[in-house]
């Protein structure tokens, strides 16, 4: 949603509102925005300094990291900042740019809320994962495979150390 600034006198604001289709947005090989991307905020004149705020919100889905169920996690952003036609100062945190005396209210908003997705979620705290050999949820059933692994890389060493035992 593009909003044109020309239009807030100082002392005015401009609500928005909207939706935004993100399921085709692949984030760490998955797409995981295939709930609606709703936000909301406002642009508002401070004699002559525009401020933007806004919120973003959606359902994020993805896998458990360890055992690998479905997730949903709830997902939010907030967005707080002014707006500068200066073009060096986008490099400076909370100060976003101005084009044509317009701002793109979804390049700020989409942003921040891909900020907020962490790289691996689990289903809880003490998730035991699958079993690398069988691939049994352990959450679920216990299986019969040995819990303790030895590289195969390394077997020769560990024969080395059993002989020296003996």
């Amino acid at each position: 949603m593009k909003i044109d600034l020309r239009k807030l006198v100082p002392g005015d604001k401009i609500a928005f509102s909207g939706t935004v289709d993100l399921s085709e947005e692949s984030l760490y090989g998955a797409k995981p925005f295939q709930s609606p991307v709703t936000y909301s905020g406002e642009v508002a004149n401070h004699l002559g300094v525009y401020r933007l705020t806004g919120q973003i919100s959606t359902v994020y889905h993805t896998c458990c990291a360890r055992c690998l169920k479905p997730l949903q996690i709830p997902l939010q952003a907030t967005a707080d900042g002014i707006l500068s036609r200066d073009g060096e100062a986008e490099d400076e945190d909370d100060v976003f740019p101005i084009e044509n005396n317009a701002v793109e209210v979804e390049d700020i908003l989409i942003p921040a809320l891909i900020l907020q997705v962490d790289m691996t979620y689990l289903c809880r705290d003490d998730c035991k994962g699958l079993c690398p050999i069988c691939g049994c949820d352990r959450n679920e059933s216990v299986c019969s495979c040995a819990s303790e692994q030895t590289d195969p890389r390394l077997a020769v060493l560990a024969k080395l150390l059993k002989d020296k035992e003996q």
